[in-house]
């Protein structure tokens, strides 16, 4: 495991530094802690002496403040004294069980506590408390006598005498601890310089051992590459290091470059080797043989095929031109075409294909003793500028390595060129063999070619004679046609004009006839009254068909005006249900609409001329409807059923679908109806009557919204007419009515 471990020689020294500055830390370490526990020690017992003077010089304040306050009020009488008595009576108890406490675990120091504790006591019951009862009671006398006795000043002394020697006693304990801390501070410094001298000699052998490490890898390294510079073998030696470190990482370098440099010398004496063998050669056979080999030996390979690029009529092929170990004279298929095969897939995408697992029927390499499979197949296309010209299959008992490979793929980077100037100078033989024959030819065709040319020449005459001719017609035509256009204007003002001079006398007749239908003042006979409602209806027909004119003649004049806004679609339901209702009710048929949820509220057209569309729709389906139903259906076409110019025009489109159940209208007349004064037949005309201008106005109508009108039907089996018109805000432009009119035709066909 640590043979595997990979330690640089950085990693070595940076190592033989961290243990060393590892030692200095931990060496640190302990001495501060040695430290930094003396430095505590004699903060305490300063501290702690400090304290203790404090508290006995406290205990000795309070004890003369307690003699003088009783002195005082034994002198004066003033109670003010027995205050201050009193209160430090409290405190130096206080203090004495604090300083009782510093003294734990030291018990002489705390005998001669009780014994200061004893003397006090002995001053306060003999002295102190005595004369200030006495003074309370006023016995003077007892008074003196007590003090010329004078107890209680020998009791001070005492105290006195006793505080100094206990705090004698501290400071001789002192002074013994911090000698005891000295020495051992001494210890510490001279622990310090044993540590510093244990580092260097440590820091001394790392440093030698690291080097001597280092020096001797690289000794054994260079003289290794001496041996192998001296050395006159093909063959080269290798560096083995031991270590595992740069240095080795140097000499795995140094032995692949060796590696690569044996096998860069292999490759090119082998390529040298075949390329001199087919220098030379003028023949593809031969170039072949050759080629292939001196490829299969430097391989190993136990069979092989060449094949090269023939395009007859512009059908590519590639041809047999030589195998290797042949020994039936059936390695490798003839030809083959792009694409056919293994063999056709490498030509076809112009890479090299290596196969190792080869199935157990492929074709066995014979030797005198028997036959045995392959183990892998080596396919190489050989290309001149980008196309493969050549195909070269081999096949070995053992397996190309990558030393092979490389010697095949560096071989054919050049011999594509070989083989195109090979084929080149075999073609331009043959192109002279054939020119020879040619020319012969061509020098007869030469005089038929003359006598055609001038025939062509006359033929080209008349040609361009009858071009002009042409040219003639097609401006006669043009001139027809405009002609028929200002005639077709002619007639649209007139038949507009004619209709408004129409308009006035039939109007007076329509409102003379009503008011004599109505017979209000009854001087009229029934006959006379019925006279007059016939004149009136045919009065309203009359001008429902100078209505229908007057359109007409205004949509090929381009008189029409179309205003585009917007339009409530929730109510055309209702208006159209009003409207044709009755007329449902009155013929005895079923009247349904239906309008899709998604339909959009707010719909941009020419309101006018979109009900005018739908009521005419309408009327015809109720005209040509005698039983069943007549059904109208509004829907919103999806994004997936516009066509790319629909979606262009407007984003939203309507279906209105007028759907009935009558007599339907025969496949060749789809597109007679929609012509103006156009019907289905004689009999309808005769039995539904109509002047067949409805429907052409309704389709002109449609293309100027935008939209188209188309009509599925089968004669007797009802009619299906489909509105489809765009919502468009902005109204429509002339350029879209060429794409439009596409649609159209595209949905009535």
């Amino acid at each position: 495991m640590f043979n595997k471990l990979k330690i640089g020689i950085r990693w070595k020294i940076t190592l033989g530094y961290i243990v060393i500055i590892l030692c200095l830390l931990a060496s640190v370490l302990i001495l501060n802690n040695q430290i930094i526990s003396i430095q505590k020690e004699r903060n305490y017992i300063f501290k702690n002496n400090s304290h203790i003077h404090a508290v006995t010089n406290s205990i000795e304040k309070y004890i003369l403040d307690m003699d003088s306050s009783q002195r005082g009020f034994v002198i004066t009488g003033e109670p003010s004294y027995l205050e201050t008595y009193y209160e430090a009576g409290e405190k130096w108890r206080s203090d004495f069980k604090e300083l009782y406490q510093l003294f734990e675990n030291k018990p002489p120091q705390q005998q001669k506590l009780n014994e200061i504790k004893a003397t006090i006591e002995h001053w306060i019951t003999t002295s102190g408390e005595p004369s200030i009862e006495l003074k309370k009671e006023n016995k003077e006398e007892a008074l003196g006598e007590l003090y010329k006795v004078d107890v209680g000043r020998k009791d001070m002394e005492t105290v006195r005498a006793q505080f100094e020697s206990l705090r004698s006693e501290v400071i001789a304990s002192m002074q013994a601890k911090v000698n005891d801390l000295d020495k051992r501070n001494s210890i510490v410094t001279l622990t310090l310089l044993g540590i510093l001298v244990f580092i260097s000699v440590v820091a001394i052998i790392i440093a030698n051992g690291i080097s001597r490490s280092i020096v001797k890898t690289l000794t054994q390294v260079t003289q290794t590459i001496q041996e192998i510079a001296t050395s006159k073998s093909r063959q080269k030696g290798r560096i083995h290091v031991r270590t595992n470190d740069e240095i080795n990482d140097l000499a795995a370098a140094t032995n692949e470059l060796l590696n690569i440099l044996e096998r860069r010398e292999w490759l090119q004496l082998n390529i040298a080797e075949i390329v001199t063998k087919y220098q030379g050669i003028s023949a593809i056979t031969k170039l072949a043989e050759t080629f292939l080999s001196e490829i299969a030996q430097k391989t190993k390979s136990s069979l092989g095929a060449f094949y090269v690029r023939e395009t007859t009529d512009n059908n590519i092929q590639f041809v047999k031109k030589a195998a290797f170990a042949d020994v039936r004279d059936d390695v490798g298929i003839e030809s083959f075409k792009l694409g056919q095969g293994l063999i056709g897939q490498c030509a076809l995408e112009k890479k090299i294909l290596i196969y190792n697992d080869i199935p157990e029927d492929f074709r066995l390499i014979g030797t005198s003793l028997g036959e045995v499979p392959p183990k892998s197949i080596f396919i190489v296309p050989i290309k001149f500028e980008n196309d493969v010209i050549a195909v070269v299959e081999l096949a070995t008992m053992t397996g190309f390595n990558e030393q092979q490979q490389q010697l095949v793929k560096q071989v054919i980077e050049t011999f594509g060129l070989t083989i195109n100037s090979v084929l080149g100078r075999m073609e331009i033989v043959r192109l002279l063999n054939e020119s020879r024959a040619m020319t012969e030819e061509l020098q007869m065709q030469s005089e038929e070619l003359t006598m055609i040319n001038e025939q062509l020449e006359e033929r080209t005459k008349e040609a361009e004679l009858k071009t002009r001719e042409l040219e003639q017609a097609k401006r006669k035509l043009e001139e027809s046609a405009e002609q028929l256009l200002l005639n077709s204007n002619y007639k649209s003002e007139f038949l507009a004009n004619m209709s408004h001079e129409l308009r006035t006398p039939l109007n007076s007749i329509l409102i003379l006839s009503e008011m004599l239908a109505e017979n209000s003042q009854s001087n009229l006979s029934d006959e006379e009254a019925e006279f007059a409602k016939v004149i009136h209806s045919s009065g309203e027909d009359l001008l429902a068909l100078i209505n229908d004119i007057l359109d007409l003649s205004k949509v090929e004049a381009g008189k029409l005006d179309i205003s585009f806004d917007e339009m409530n679609m929730s109510e055309v339901p209702v208006q159209i249900e009003q409207t044709f209702a009755p007329v449902a009710t009155k013929k005895n048929l079923q009247f349904h609409i239906s309008k899709e949820k998604n339909v959009t509220d707010v719909f941009f057209t020419d309101e006018k001329r979109f009900k005018q569309i739908l009521k005419n729709l309408l009327s015809n389906a109720f005209k040509f409807t005698e039983q069943g139903s007549v059904n109208l259906e509004i829907k919103q076409l999806g994004q997936e059923q516009l066509t790319n110019n629909m979606q262009d025009l407007s984003a939203d489109w309507l279906e209105i679908t007028v759907t009935d159940t009558g007599i339907g209208i025969p496949k060749d007349k789809h597109q007679l109806i929609f012509e103006s004064f156009q019907q289905a037949d004689g009999a309808t005309v005769r039995k539904y009557g109509g002047t067949g201008l409805g429907l052409s106005i309704c389709n002109e109508l449609a293309r100027l919204l935008g939209g188209w009108i188309s009509l599925q039907s089968d004669e007797g089996q009802g009619s299906t007419f489909t509105l489809t018109i765009p919502s468009l805000p902005n109204g429509i432009e002339e350029q879209n009515y060429l794409e439009l009119a596409i649609h159209e035709v595209g949905a009535t066909n």
